[in-house]
C-alpha cells in the first residue's frame, strides 16, 4: 500500500495496474454550505485513502456534511518527490448543477498510466451552493473551491510524484467553462500553467441575473453559471485573455462539431427558443451562409455555436489577440449520436466501456481505441510539453486539429459561423 504525507496528514492509497491511486482526500473544509473554503483541518495518523468522499449537494439529493464535500483524488505512476511529473488536474462538467468526480468516466488510471503524469480530480460545489445568489454569501463558490483545489495541489503534489511547476488544468462543459473563468481569475494566478477547455459554455452571469434567478431570456433553462462580479471573477474570460491575463499559459481549446445533438436527444426534440435571440444579427444570417440546410438543422447548428461552439474558437481568438498562444481541435468523429456533446469524455481519459458517456461510441470499439489514444497524446503531450502535436492557432491560417480517422490540421472548419459570430461586439457570446 503506497502511503504519502500532505501537509494534514498521512494518506495510505492503493495500487490499481501500476498506478498509485488516493481517493477522497480533504482538501479544503466549509463551515456552511455558502461559505468561502477554508483549509483542510489536520489529522492523526494515516487517512485511509480508498474511497471517495461524499457528492456535493446535486439535484436529486446529496450525501455527507458541508465539511465532509471537497475532496480531491490522485492516480499517479511513481508516487514519491523525486519523480517531479507534469500533473492533469480535472474539473468535470455537468451544467454548473450537478456532477462529481467520483464518476467511472473520470477515472484517470489510464492517463496516469500511459501518458506518465499525475491526474487529480475533485469535487467542487455546484448549483445553489456553488453558484446560486445568496445574500451576504461569496459570488462563485464553484470557483473559489477549485482555487482551493489547485493550491492544495501546488502544495502537497511533490509527495505524490507531480511537479507543482507543471500543473495544467482541464475540463469539459461547464468544466470547460471553469478552466476559462480560472484563466481570468487573480485567485489563481500561479497556481497552473497551461489549460485546456473543452467545449466551453458562453453563459457568464451578470450579479443582476444571477440574483434574479439565472437564465438569459434566450436559453431560460439556464439556473446557474459563473457570476461577472467584479471580485472573485472581475470580467468575462474574453475580455480577460483579449487584455493579455493569460498570454503566458499556454491554451488548448476546441469543440465537438454537433454539440446540441445530446442536448436534441435528452430533451426528446429540438428546443422551441426564438432563433433571432440566439443569433447575432437575427436567424436570416444563418438561412444565408447555409442555403441547403433545414429548419431543424439550422436550430441545432444555431444552439450548438450559441452554447459551446464559438465561445470556444473566441477563446482561442481572444489568446492570441492578447498575445498568448493557443491550439485548437474539433472533435468531428461520428459515434451513436454524431460527433455530440461529451464524446470528448470517454475519449480523452480512455475510459471507453462501463460508462454512460462510452455508450455514446457506439459499436466502433477499434476507431475508438485508436482515436483515443491519439487525443490522449495529445492532452499529456500538452501537459508535459506544452505541445499538443500540432501548430498553434494564429489570426491568418486558423490551424486546427480535427479529430477523426483519419483526421488531419486544416483551416478552422466552421468558417460560416466563425464570421456570423465575428461581427458582434463581444468576443464570446456570454450573457
Amino acid at each position: 500500500m503506497p502511503d504519502v504525507r500532505t501537509a494534514a496528514g498521512a494518506v495510505r492509497g492503493r495500487w490499481e495496474s501500476d498506478v498509485a491511486v488516493f481517493r477522497g482526500i480533504p482538501y479544503a473544509t466549509l463551515a456552511g454550505p455558502f461559505e468561502a473554503p477554508q483549509p483542510a483541518p489536520p489529522w492523526d495518523g494515516v487517512r485511509l485513502a480508498a474511497s471517495f468522499g461524499p457528492d456535493v449537494p446535486q439535484p436529486d439529493g446529496s450525501t455527507g456534511r458541508p465539511g465532509e464535500w471537497l475532496t480531491v483524488n490522485v492516480w499517479s505512476p511513481d508516487p514519491g518527490p523525486a519523480a517531479k511529473l507534469a500533473v492533469m488536474v480535472w474539473i468535470h462538467g455537468g451544467g454548473y448543477t450537478f456532477g462529481s468526480s467520483s464518476r467511472p468516466e473520470f477515472d484517470g488510471g489510464r492517463l496516469a498510466r500511459d501518458g506518465e503524469v499525475v491526474v487529480v480530480t475533485l469535487n467542487y460545489r455546484v448549483g445553489a451552493e456553488g453558484f446560486g445568489h445568496v445574500p451576504g454569501a461569496p459570488h462563485n463558490r464553484g470557483l473559489l473551491d477549485q482555487v482551493a483545489a489547485l493550491r492544495w495541489v501546488h502544495d502537497n503534489i511533490p509527495a505524490f510524484g507531480g511537479d507543482p511547476g507543471r500543473v495544467a488544468v482541464f475540463g469539459e462543459s461547464a468544466g470547460g467553462g471553469s478552466v476559462a473563468a480560472l484563466l481570468a481569475m487573480p485567485r489563481a494566478a500561479g497556481l497552473f500553467r497551461a489549460a485546456i477547455a473543452q467545449s466551453v459554455p458562453g453563459t457568464f452571469f451578470t450579479p443582476e441575473l444571477a440574483a434574479s434567478g439565472g437564465g438569459p431570456a434566450a436559453y431560460p433553462s439556464i439556473q446557474f453559471a459563473p457570476v461577472v462580479d467584479g471580485d472573485v471573477l472581475p470580467c468575462t474570460p474574453w475580455q480577460a485573455l483579449t487584455a493579455g491575463a493569460a498570454r503566458d499559459i499556454p491554451l488548448l481549446t476546441g469543440h465537438t462539431r454537433d454539440e446540441h445533438r445530446l442536448f436534441t436527444v435528452l430533451n426528446g426534440g429540438l428546443p422551441t427558443t426564438d432563433l433571432d435571440l440566439l443569433a447575432p444579427g437575427g436567424v436570416q444570417r444563418y438561412r444565408d451562409a447555409f442555403p441547403q440546410a433545414s429548419d431543424d438543422e439550422l436550430t441545432e447548428l444555431i444552439h450548438s455555436d450559441w452554447l459551446f461552439r464559438m465561445p470556444s474558437v473566441h477563446l482561442a481568438d481572444a489568446q492570441i489577440t492578447g498575445g498568448g498562444r493557443a491550439h485548437l481541435y474539433e472533435l468531428t468523429w461520428e459515434g451513436v449520436l454524431g460527433a455530440c456533446h461529451g464524446l470528448d469524455v470517454p475519449l480523452v481519459f480512455g475510459n471507453l466501456s462501463g460508462n454512460e458517456p462510452a455508450q455514446l461510441i457506439g459499436d466502433k470499439s477499434d476507431e475508438a481505441a485508436e482515436l483515443s489514444a491519439r487525443m490522449i497524446r495529445a492532452w499529456t503531450g500538452f501537459a508535459v510539453r506544452g505541445d499538443p502535436g500540432w501548430p498553434p492557432y494564429t489570426a491568418d491560417k486558423q490551424l486546427t486539429q480535427v479529430f477523426d480517422v483519419p483526421g488531419g490540421v486544416v483551416p478552422y472548419p466552421e468558417q460560416a459561423s466563425h464570421r456570423i459570430w465575428r461581427r458582434t461586439a463581444e468576443p464570446g457570446p456570454g450573457s
